[in-house]
């Protein structure tokens, strides 16, 4: 391109997808996998009772292409813990959301949300004989 010519924007839609490419069909690539609001709550909630209780310090969110992912850090400078993962694509088949633990381990996977996290939520009980 020479500086003399304009460079062309095309218009973009209200959902962030240009014109040309809601009407072909195609995907915009710009689009993002987010948590919703009910998601985060549920996540902050059981994120919020292990920092109370001193385990967690540091957590992280990135929104990519194809999954979001919440990373939870028991010191920011280290690995994750533990992530908790929405990926689309898994959807219908085995359960958007999953529990990774720092060693790659896939410690729990399923549709329900709240039920996935119960593997970080575990509650201590006692018990009488």
């Amino acid at each position: 391109m020479s500086d003399a010519q304009p460079i062309k924007f095309r218009p973009r839609l209200a959902g962030g997808q240009s014109k040309s490419a809601a009407l072909s069909g195609v995907p915009d690539f710009g689009s993002k996998t987010t948590f919703d609001r009910r998601e985060l709550n549920l996540i902050m909630a059981v994120y919020g009772r292990k920092v109370a209780q001193g385990v967690w310090r540091d957590y992280a969110i990135d929104m990519l292409r194809d999954r979001a992912v919440f990373s939870i850090f028991r010191r920011s400078c280290e690995v994750p813990l533990y992530r908790v993962e929405k990926d689309l694509k898994l959807a219908r088949k085995q359960g958007a959301y999953s529990v990774i633990a720092a060693g790659g381990l896939v410690m729990q996977r399923g549709h329900d949300l709240e039920r996935v996290l119960s593997v970080l939520d575990s509650r201590i009980e006692v018990v009488s004989s």
